[in-house]
């Protein structure tokens, strides 16, 4: 595929909504998320250096997954100062430098950069990678050799003692310890590009993990309501760990990464299975907020989130759950798909301790729909 021929439209022309105005509004949804009194994006300056972290407001911390979140963020609205006070801050305080899990990054660190773990959440990984490589592509190095930081993570990930991806089926890991797999952590949209960008030795190990990966979410995806679980195991089946063989919070990613796999590889016929059954499944609008397994059978009370007093608090983050089932809008393009673009554009970023995750996939969502989600080569 040549990738200078791949086109990103204003999906939100569907509601007529024009380029402009699509425009102006994720730049005023990128200001309110990074700059605004309910900012998840955080600046300090310590010395001569200039540092940037994203906040998980619900749990005080920061994580491997907002920074690198923020890393493509900026990076696709044209922001290399905020990309390289993020990289800066997480090399500094995140980078693992020892151990089975050198040349990883800590999922979780306190604000004043203590790590929380020493473990790594290989969506991170996935994310400061393919940031990493648009970067040099898209602009002049700074302090930072961009390429070979990329570079560098992605031989931890296939490499390392305990690598991310399990190096016989060639599948992202939920940890590196751990033989199952979070399909929302499946990618294959990036490894096509970690084959051509990455480095020259694993350049057939990632062209392969893209097609195992794109076999997997049809296993992993129930073929009648498009969902998935939040861990599974290799067959795709939902792996019971503290109730993560729901259809919760990590598992609203899945079906946006499919939605933009199709929107920079084509869509093939799962893509178009996939994104119809989940947007004909939450058009029942009571189901947006209902706590379920893959098959949409309800959780029971034992199986949700609950308050102290025990009452299931049900969806979590209703806001990431909306902005996933509009990037599925990329591929449903009649009325349904519609329906959900126009449910989208209608929102707003959340504000409150929750904020966080929900206004990072909205931000996505955003980015996918205005047609400003873009390979850089």
């Amino acid at each position: 595929m040549n990738l200078n021929k791949i086109t990103y439209p204003n999906f939100f022309e569907r509601i007529g909504i024009s380029k402009e105005e699509a425009q102006q509004r994720l730049e005023k949804d990128f200001n309110t998320i990074f700059f605004s009194e309910d900012r998840i994006y955080h600046e300090e300056t310590k010395g001569t250096e200039n540092y940037g972290y994203m906040v998980d407001t619900g749990n005080s911390d920061v994580r491997s997954e907002g920074q690198s979140y923020g890393m493509m963020i900026s990076l696709q609205m044209d922001r290399q100062d905020i990309f390289d006070r993020i990289w800066r801050w997480t090399k500094k305080y995140m980078l693992i430098k020892e151990g089975d899990n050198k040349g990883y990054f800590g999922w979780s660190a306190q604000l004043d950069g203590t790590l929380n773990s020493t473990g790594p959440a290989p969506d991170g990984e996935e994310f400061f990678s393919m940031a990493l490589l648009f970067a040099s592509n898209k602009w002049h190095s700074t302090e930072f050799d961009y390429k070979q930081d990329a570079k560098d993570i992605l031989n931890a990930m296939v490499h390392n003692k305990e690598p991310m991806f399990n190096p016989n089926n060639k599948l992202i890991k939920f940890v590196p310890n751990m033989e199952i797999s979070d399909p929302s952590y499946h990618l294959p949209h990036f490894y096509e590009l970690f084959s051509l960008w990455g480095n020259e030795k694993d350049k057939e190990f990632f062209k392969e993990a893209a097609i195992a990966s794109r076999e997997y979410l049809k296993k992993a995806c129930h073929p009648l309501t498009g969902l998935s679980a939040e861990y599974a195991d290799y067959d795709g089946k939902p792996y019971n760990l503290r109730n993560h063989h729901l259809f919760y919070s990590d598992s609203y990613r899945t079906g946006a990464n499919i939605a933009l796999d199709a929107l920079w590889f084509g869509a093939s016929d799962f893509h178009k299975a996939q994104a119809n059954a989940i947007l004909n499944w939450f058009s029942i609008e009571e189901r947006l907020d209902t706590v379920c397994h893959i098959d949409g059978t309800p959780a029971k009370p034992e199986e949700q989130v609950t308050e102290i007093d025990g009452k299931p608090l049900g969806v979590l983050h209703p806001l990431g759950l909306l902005a996933t089932l509009g990037v599925s809008a990329i591929i449903v393009e009649n009325e349904l798909g519609s329906k959900f673009l126009q449910k989208l554009w209608n929102s707003s970023p959340r504000l409150g301790n929750r904020r966080y995750y929900d206004n990072l996939l909205y931000i996505f969502a955003m980015m996918a729909l205005s047609g400003n989600y873009k390979i850089y080569s």
